[in-house]
């Protein structure tokens, strides 16, 4: 029995171990980003694509007012409603303060500069898949905008969800360092795929995901329930839209289906985002998306 008992605590052990260590935040030390420079111009491109005021600006804001961002806006889940933070240049309440390094390991490591991890709703998952100097560049740009002092708001999360800790492990099962489409793409699909993937974040929307909030990739934007539960976010694989490369690439400048609908609620803030894009990059998002397989 003592024998068991000592197997059965070593075990404990080991594992309480294991976890401590696969949950372990990872930041970006300032080392790593030596000689990277910051362009505010180049940067300003990197925060419509990555769809930044969607969240932190104020719902419904237009014009200016959308590099505004003081957060606020709630987003229901099935683990409970996030509130998007402050984000703005303010030394006290927004992220005047963070170091670029701190920036940095935010957006692509989701981590806090206090060394927590943040809840998958900031969409880290896919900024880490970003190229770093694009993140640097956004940074720069953030640091001009506006500063704010409205105070952010608290998660609305319940138990077990609260324990941040077991972030790290869900991250450790679902953040990968890979495209989800693969293969031997065409220059414009590769950079569609960037943009889609890598900073736009489109299947946060557009793909269901399994129990554990993660995207199911094996439906890659074949649609979703929308989480706040009225109707369902659209399939845009290339069977399901129907459209043309012109079609979406329009769609995404001026918010108009070829039927002549307009784009409505969230996806209207992403076609203001997308917008401020030079045409070559809303045709490489049409292209990728084309490139999508179809549900099986």
């Amino acid at each position: 029995m003592k024998r068991i008992i000592g197997v059965m605590f070593g075990l404990a052990v080991f594992g309480f171990g294991a976890f401590l260590l696969v949950t372990q935040p990872r930041s970006i030390a300032p080392e790593q980003l030596a000689g990277l420079t910051g362009d505010p111009v180049q940067g300003e491109a990197v925060f419509w694509a990555a769809g930044c005021a969607s969240c932190h600006a104020a719902e419904d804001s237009s014009g200016d007012d959308r590099l505004i961002l003081a957060g606020g806006q709630h987003f229901p889940s099935d683990f409970g409603t996030f509130t998007a933070p402050n984000i703005s240049p303010d030394p006290n309440f927004g992220i005047g303060d963070w170091s670029l390094a701190e920036f940095v390991t935010a957006v692509q490591e989701g981590v806090s500069p206090e060394g927590q991890h943040y809840y998958p709703a900031f969409p880290y998952t896919a900024y880490h898949l970003a190229q770093t100097q694009d993140i640097v560049d956004l940074y720069a740009f953030m640091m001009t905008l506006p500063q704010d002092s409205t105070p952010s708001q608290p998660h609305d999360v319940g138990f077990p969800f609260n324990i941040r800790r077991l972030v790290g492990g869900w991250k450790f099962l679902y953040v990968s360092d890979e495209f989800t489409l693969q293969g031997d793409l065409a220059q414009d699909v590769a950079r569609g795929r960037y943009l889609s993937e890598a900073l736009a974040h489109c299947a946060e929307c557009h793909s269901p995901r399994n129990l554990l909030g993660a995207i199911d990739s094996s439906a890659w934007l074949q649609g979703a329930p929308n989480p706040s539960g009225r109707g369902r976010i659209p399939d845009i694989t290339p069977s399901a839209l129907g459209w043309s490369q012109s079609d979406i690439a329009n769609y995404l400048r001026d918010g108009f289906t070829p039927s002549f609908d307009a784009a409505g609620g969230h996806m209207a803030s992403v076609v203001q985002n997308l917008a401020n894009l030079p045409d070559e990059d809303r045709m490489a998002i049409a292209a990728y998306l084309l490139a999508v397989p179809d549900a099986q």
